[in-house]
């Protein structure tokens, strides 16, 4: 259920063009069929660390499999963009369920000393299942509608829903206090308005109503922290950012998939608009890079449970530096082969690096508390490919919208810029993960004398 959650995230982004035409929209106001997605992905899994101690996953799972159903057929046979979002709306409870559950049974089913394996495969499908999906809705549209994108799916959605309540099985804890509900509805504000805000700014540039949703978005997120620590009851533990090596971690896992999502995003437009590439061979160009790194995912937890999360971390991170580095450096030069090698590293380093980076942060701290680094850590990645798309998709937009020149020069300035700001995010990355293991390894030695 996770995969076809997550693969549905991105099989639409390849379909922008078709859909902006066909619902006469923009790409700014189309991109919520991803960030829209995504953001309530991040919403729900707000909810999953209170949830999943009150119920048992299989029960979770029959809700989410469900859900997803129900807004893949109402995609399928929207009449308006309006219908269409609301469907994957819908869908994207089942994600925001599955993915938090599927980390959760490994991290209390599993023992440690092969969680690395473990969430190699998990994460293998959480970062596979997203690059594969520009390439699955290229082929689709090459041969069909669009629509079809989710008729196909939906067969795979059936065949979750059997085997999970054949085998899902689990003991729920329960929960001393009630459900935090004020402090869930603070948090979907302060993300909802971010991401709002960061839309209009792709419509039009910096307006006034840019500024006030993103103030409006950072009051309510502190508002949330507050109402989190003070009220009689959490929606998470935020108390395991009291460690420097957790907090490192948290922005590593966040930046990664901010340039995962995002690079799944603006790569297929990028071949689209600016190399005038076919929507098949605009999905395709993800697909080695998918592949080779769907190996590298569970190779990378092996290197982890021998060698300890250092190594394959910073191994990746060197190469989504390479990567990032690559496009910005040589775009003047780029052809769909050269954007599919460069794509091909990225993903190596994402591989290498993702899965791990939440693994080694569960064991950062007491197992009591491994279900709110679960919540947390996967909340905030949803939110980072939402927030990433919007960003994204804004900074392309406001140059097609606002620019000089042809259609294609508008697009590669505006994608120069999110070249620009995925190198940034891929050094912050470097700088974080060499200084989290570093300094655990201090603490180890300190420990060890």
């Amino acid at each position: 259920m996770t995969f076809i959650g997550v693969l549905n995230e991105t099989s639409m982004n390849v379909a922008y063009p078709v859909l902006a035409k066909e619902f006469g929209v923009s790409l700014d106001v189309v991109q919520w069929i991803t960030g829209g997605y995504l953001l309530m992905v991040t919403i729900v899994m707000g909810t999953t660390a209170y949830c999943l101690r009150q119920w048992a996953a299989r029960w979770l799972h029959l809700a989410a499999v469900s859900a997803f159903m129900i807004g893949d057929l109402l995609c399928a046979l929207a009449v308006s963009f309006p219908m269409l979002l609301a469907g994957r709306l819908i869908q994207a409870i089942a994600t925001g369920f599955s993915t938090p559950m599927m980390f959760f049974l490994i991290f209390t089913q599993i023992p440690r000393e092969r969680l690395g394996v473990m969430n190699g495969m998990a994460g293998m499908v959480i970062s596979l299942a997203p690059a594969l999906g520009p390439t699955y809705g290229g082929a689709v549209l090459a041969t069909g509608s669009w629509r079809v994108i989710f008729w196909l799916i939906l067969p795979l959605a059936l065949l979750s829903l059997i085997a999970g309540q054949l085998t899902i099985r689990n003991q729920p804890v329960g929960n001393s206090q009630p459900f935090s509900f004020l402090a869930l509805l603070l948090l979907a504000g302060s993300l909802f308005s971010i991401i709002t805000g960061v839309a209009r700014f792709g419509n039009s540039g910096w307006t006034s109503s840019c500024g006030m949703l993103l103030l409006l978005g950072l009051i309510l997120f502190v508002g949330f922290v507050w109402q989190n620590k003070r009220g009689k009851t959490q929606l998470f533990d935020l108390s395991v950012f009291s460690q420097i090596t957790v907090r490192f971690a948290e922005w590593t896992y966040f930046s990664l998939q901010f340039i995962n999502i995002g690079a799944s995003l603006v790569l297929p437009i990028y071949c689209e608009y600016v190399l005038h590439a076919s929507s098949l061979t605009a999905g395709m160009v993800l697909l080695p890079g998918s592949l080779l790194g769907a190996v590298m995912a569970p190779l990378s937890g092996f290197l982890a449970d021998r060698y300890g999360y250092g190594l394959p971390t910073r191994i990746g991170s060197v190469l989504i530096v390479l990567g990032t580095v690559g496009l910005l450096v040589f775009q003047a030069y780029l052809t769909p082969l050269y954007v599919m090698v460069l794509f091909i590293v990225m993903r190596l380093g994402f591989n290498a690096a993702f899965s791990n980076t939440i693994a080694n942060a569960s064991t950062l701290v007491s197992k009591e508390k491994s279900t709110d680094v679960n919540s947390i850590f996967n909340m905030t990645q949803q939110f980072a490919g939402s927030l990433g798309v919007g960003v994204m998709t804004a900074l392309i937009a406001l140059n097609q919208n606002n620019g000089q020149g042809s259609m294609a020069i508008r697009t590669f300035k505006g994608s120069r810029l999110d070249f620009g700001l995925l190198v940034v995010l891929a050094i912050s990355v470097l700088a974080a993960v060499w200084l989290n293991f570093s300094r655990q390894q201090r603490l180890k030695n300190a420990a060890a004398k």
